[in-house]
């Protein structure tokens, strides 16, 4: 019999090896974060600035869900089970969730364009400022929700009704989750506005990883109850 091959034995025991493994696979799954999401970035730049522009934003972000959920799934691999081969991971997860995560990013991207645009009349359309408030906290809602449903959904084969369901759930069942994913989404906005706008992609990779982290007990909470 042939014995089972360890896919830690590709790393090695030591700390450099451990230590470089981990910047390989930040810069590899960096790397393929930026070829997936290429389509959003060329639209973004043709695209004039402009809130009529709105939508159309949104559905250049179209790519980027499927993207980070395949970079979730390839670090759920690697705290698992490491090993050196992040691109067949973040692959196989893009193939198994892509159309799965599109389901529910398209109309989560459909609600954010048009709040965005909202946002970017208010002056012109004379709303009160506290409407715009209001908005403004709709969108935050809707990016934590969002990142919950990513993490579970890149993790877990679920029907869409029930990813809407649980993610709605644990956010309140599991609020440290909340707590994390926004928090994820200040230092998102802080990069953004203190740095460039290209920081977010910059920082796609750890940011999955810490997404995936901070969705860790709703994910092992909905494994125990509703996975065999």
């Amino acid at each position: 019999m042939t014995a089972r091959r360890d896919p830690a034995a590709e790393i090695g025991p030591g700390f450099l090896s451990r230590a470089s493994a981990v910047v390989y696979w930040f810069l590899a799954l960096e790397v393929l974060l930026v070829l997936t999401c290429a389509p959003a970035l060329v639209g973004l730049l043709l695209l004039a600035d402009g809130p009529g522009n709105a939508v159309l934003v949104g559905l250049c972000l179209a790519p980027v869900g499927p993207a980070l959920s395949a970079a979730v799934f390839a670090w759920r691999r690697f705290l698992t089970d490491r090993d050196l081969s992040p691109a067949r991971h973040f692959w196989r997860g893009y193939r198994l969730n892509a159309v799965d995560v599109l389901r529910w990013w398209l109309p989560a991207l459909l609600v954010l364009s048009l709040v965005g645009f909202t946002l970017s009349t208010v002056d012109l359309a004379g709303v009160p400022r506290w409407y715009a408030l209001l908005l403004a906290l709709v969108a935050a809602g809707v990016l934590v929700w969002s990142a919950q449903a990513l993490a579970l959904s890149s993790v877990l084969a679920l029907r869409t009704r029930d990813l809407v369901r649980l993610a709605s759930y644990y956010l309140f069942a599991r609020p440290s989750t909340a707590v994390g994913a926004l928090a994820l989404l200040v230092v998102a906005l802080g990069a953004t506005h203190f740095g460039s706008d290209w920081a977010p992609l910059l920082l796609a990779s750890p940011l999955a990883l810490a997404l995936l982290r901070t969705a860790e007990p709703a994910l092992r909470d909905a494994t125990e109850r509703f996975t065999a």
